[in-house]
């Protein structure tokens, strides 16, 4: 039931503690499934962090979601209730506890598999899910003097070619930004992998964190991966820049808000990925060659 790719994945990023929990995941999606009254209804796939397993519901087609517990996903559902369906998958039932949600299903196909528009497309999306934020969620301002602190230890304690200048831009940006934030829901993993077709709606958002904070916040996530996929192109600064314009026009945004936020999460991963690794790549000449990327991004940037 439970795919080996997840097994061994989960087991290579959380190591030997997750095995307990990898053991008890069959019995608790069975569990799940008597509880909410499903049955299943085709194979079992999974993302990063959570395994899906699709049923039938009294609502129709859904899926159940379990993921491995971590703070990271503690306000999924959350954000879900508040959005209420507004251009993300609707919540039928929750299990926090066990880090389960019972959830509209969508189709498998992803934003970057399918649409020829992706920044404007993404870009509405983001203005859709930009509502007023509920009480008891984080705040991305009350992270800016960890991202600070953390900016300047890793400056100092890693290996690295980002000339101090760019490094000192990014902790000018959590200066400038990072404190003032409005109290607006935003994604917080927003990137065109987690934006699903539906027929209810053209794309539905996924995987959420719950945050509050700034929608540019988000609008700068999502240029991180696109990065990625317009490496070929021939000037990749010049494509990332008309992309975040676009973005930036359809989700009503200020473009200088999103390039100052891209700007530090750049220098972020450029750092995060020597430290940890990146999901396409945790070790090895793959993540040497994504790091090496990474690097150039943000003293193009900026």
């Amino acid at each position: 039931m439970i795919p080996d790719t997840f097994v061994q994945g989960t087991l290579a990023r959380e190591g030997e503690s997750a095995r307990l929990w990898l053991t008890g995941l069959p019995t608790l999606v069975e569990e799940l499934m008597s509880r909410w009254e499903c049955t299943p209804d085709g194979d079992v796939t999974h993302g990063r962090v959570g395994l899906i397993v699709p049923v039938q519901h009294a609502r129709g087609a859904a899926v159940i979601k379990v993921s491995f517990p971590h703070p990271g996903n503690v306000h999924e559902p959350d954000a879900l209730v508040a959005w209420d369906g507004r251009g993300a998958v609707r919540l039928y039932e929750r299990a926090d506890a066990q880090f389960a949600m019972l959830l509209e299903r969508a189709h498998p196909t992803t934003l970057a598999e399918e649409s020829d528009a992706i920044p404007s497309d993404a870009g509405r999306l983001c203005r859709r899910l930009a509502v007023p934020a509920s009480p008891g969620l984080p705040r991305l301002r009350d992270r800016a003097g960890e991202w600070a602190a953390e900016l300047r230890k890793d400056a100092r304690e890693l290996a690295h070619p980002l000339p101090d200048p760019v490094v000192d831009a990014a902790v000018a940006v959590i200066g400038e930004l990072g404190r003032d934030q409005p109290d607006v829901l935003v994604h917080g993993d927003f990137h065109p992998s987690n934006i699903l077709r539906s027929e209810r709606e053209p794309w539905l958002a996924v995987d959420p964190k719950g945050l509050v904070g700034d929608p540019a916040y988000d609008a700068a996530t999502f240029l991180k991966p696109r990065a990625l996929a317009l490496m070929k192109s021939g000037d990749l600064v010049k494509a990332l820049q008309r992309e975040l314009e676009v973005f930036a026009d359809s989700a009503e945004l200020d473009p200088e808000r999103v390039r100052l936020w891209a700007r530090l999460q750049l220098v972020q991963a450029a750092f995060h990925g020597r430290r940890h690794g990146f999901g396409r790549a945790r070790s090895g000449p793959a993540l040497d060659r994504l790091i090496t990327f990474v690097d150039q991004l943000p003293v193009s940037w900026c």
